[in-house]
């Protein structure tokens, strides 16, 4: 049987380690705190975790810093949880390897969303297939997608959708399932977040006029067909 996945949690305040790591732990996740970045540095080597969450403000060794010594030696998926809200300060942190970047006060369900949605991408990239449909090609290994003979460059979140659509052709996904499958938690009746995904992965799609693929169905939600 596979072991639940492994969360390091790096964290100096004790208040918001305990949190995350009941949250962790009811999700079915195994757990590793450390409170300083030396201390997350040395139970990354001794036993490397499937995912770390880090905070940046921490004692010692900062949160840029052991980020971007994990990043030196592996490709483990690293969110970073910190007070710093602006965007130069997302930048930095994104720039520095991580993957996600969650602003405190947080949400423990949106952190568990970000978690399982990092993690689903790790495992498409470990066990890589393509998807074939139409003239549509998906590699979730090289992250190349192609229209016939025209390479399409997708953002992650757009990879994301399409590999959604192509591992379900022909099904209809509602706007629940793709809020689930893709972000975890549902964002509320008010977002258009995913209309404006679709337009941007159809207006990539048909960039040269093709056939379109991806339809709507009012009311329900939307269907990969031709």
């Amino acid at each position: 049987m596979t072991p639940a996945p492994l969360i390091l949690v790096i964290e100096d305040d004790h208040h918001i380690t305990d949190l995350i790591k009941r949250s962790l732990i009811y999700d079915g996740y195994r757990t590793q705190v450390a409170y300083d970045g030396s201390e997350g540095l040395r139970l990354a080597r001794d036993m490397p975790p499937d995912l770390v969450v880090l905070d940046l403000m921490l004692p010692g060794i900062d949160g840029l810093e052991v980020c971007k010594r994990l990043r030196a030696v592996s490709d483990v998926p690293i969110i970073i949880l910190t007070a710093r809200d602006a965007i130069a300060d997302r930048i930095t942190g994104l720039d520095s390897g991580a993957d996600d970047y969650i602003v405190k006060p947080f949400d423990p369900d949106e952190l568990l969303a970000r978690i399982r949605a990092l993690l689903r991408r790790v495992k498409q990239r470990r066990n890589p297939t393509v998807y074939r449909y139409a003239d549509l090609e998906l590699n979730t290994g090289t992250h190349d997608v192609k229209r016939g003979n025209r390479k399409i460059q997708l953002t992650a979140k757009e990879f994301d959708i399409l590999t959604l659509f192509m591992t379900n052709p022909k099904q209809v996904l509602t706007r629940d399932i793709i809020y689930d499958r893709i972000w975890g938690y549902d964002f509320g009746a008010e977002s258009n977040l995913i209309e404006v995904y679709i337009r941007y992965l159809r207006n990539k799609l048909e960039e040269n006029g093709e056939q379109r693929l991806i339809h709507t169905i009012r009311g329900v939600g939307y269907i990969l067909r031709t």
